[in-house]
């Protein structure tokens, strides 16, 4: 499983790591004169209580689910029918706002062998612009499988999967969501 904090950028030495742009509070290791490895801790990641929102990002839709203020229980939402870029803001914004939400969770379609092909660049591109547009902090989950699971989760309520796309996409969500609550959560006791 992973999870994503941030933009990933190259450091001075060349290594892949996180640009924490805009988070809150910086932790850095010290040997004698030089900072031997920086992160920040978002706000959110320390306080007792979360507002989250996850999405899974699709071409037509975008399943949505929310959480309880635990941040224990995830669970589907809505779906949203994608319009246009501004349309879609404007929906996933009033939700937002509505739930008070403290960040966004996102689904990353990465291909099985851990590589970000075109429809991850494309979520990537989508969570940007509405991280950009709603001034909201937008994290990324591995989301590989959770449509399968959310449809084997439709067939052992006796559903058919295939009547309610929209049904799959807020579980798929829910279950995304969860992973990363389920993280922020064993991150909260290993501090």
């Amino acid at each position: 499983m992973d999870v994503l904090i941030g933009e990933i950028v190259r450091d001075r030495w060349g290594r892949m790591t996180r640009n924490l742009e805009g988070m809150d509070m910086a932790v850095a290791e010290t040997t004698g004169d030089q900072t031997v490895r920086e992160s920040v801790i978002p706000s959110y990641m320390q306080s007792k209580y979360i507002s989250a929102l996850g999405l899974d990002v699709g071409r037509k839709r975008i399943g949505v689910a929310g959480c309880d203020r635990t941040g224990l229980i995830a669970t589907g939402i809505t779906t949203i029918r994608r319009t246009r870029f501004v349309e879609d803001m404007a929906v996933l914004g009033g939700i937002i706002q509505e739930r008070q939400v403290d960040v966004v969770v996102v689904g990353l379609p990465y291909s099985m062998d851990g590589t970000l092909g075109f429809q991850a660049r494309q979520v990537q591109k989508f969570a940007q612009g509405m991280g950009k547009f709603l001034q909201i902090p937008v994290e990324y989950m591995d989301e590989r499988l959770t449509s399968y699971q959310a449809e084997q989760l439709i067939i052992q309520e006796n559903r058919s999967p295939s009547r309610d796309k929209g049904l799959i996409d807020r579980k798929a969500a829910a279950l995304i969501l969860q992973q990363w609550l389920d993280w922020r959560n064993s991150q909260k006791k290993a501090n």
